[in-house]
């Protein structure tokens, strides 16, 4: 279980850091926007550079997995990213749903492995 761990926490940081870090560097082609919803969502996302905010913390998180240190902050940082991720894809544009579940599959797996890290939260 902990080579699952270990591949499950480096895939998530790289997947993270990869594409966080697109957000400033921009080494990913973007296609067209879409004419629809999803498309004013990406188009304000971009105009009020919120998106250099989501990226920093995208990277900040996803090294925090890589380097292992900090492990359930950086899960608690890429928590709340997932969980928008996940109903943009829900609400919007569910053509990306897939590769979202995916992310939100190895989030859960390394919540339950590091639950003890989070059993405070739950205690009354």
């Amino acid at each position: 279980m902990k080579i699952a761990t270990l591949i499950a926490r480096i895939l998530l940081g790289f997947i993270f850091v990869v594409f966080g870090s697109n957000a400033f560097l921009h080494f990913i082609p973007m296609p067209p926007i879409p004419q629809n919803l999803a498309g004013d969502f990406v188009k304000v996302f971009f105009a009020s550079g919120y998106v250099y905010v989501i990226g920093g913390l995208q990277v900040f998180g996803g090294l925090l997995l890589l380097i292992g240190r900090f492990v359930p902050l950086g899960l608690t940082i890429l928590g709340a990213i997932i969980v928008n991720i996940l109903l943009f894809h829900i609400l919007m544009a569910p053509e990306g749903f897939p590769p979202a579940i995916v992310v939100t599959v190895l989030e859960l797996f390394l919540l339950w492995r590091y639950r003890d890290a989070f059993a405070g939260l739950l205690r009354p």
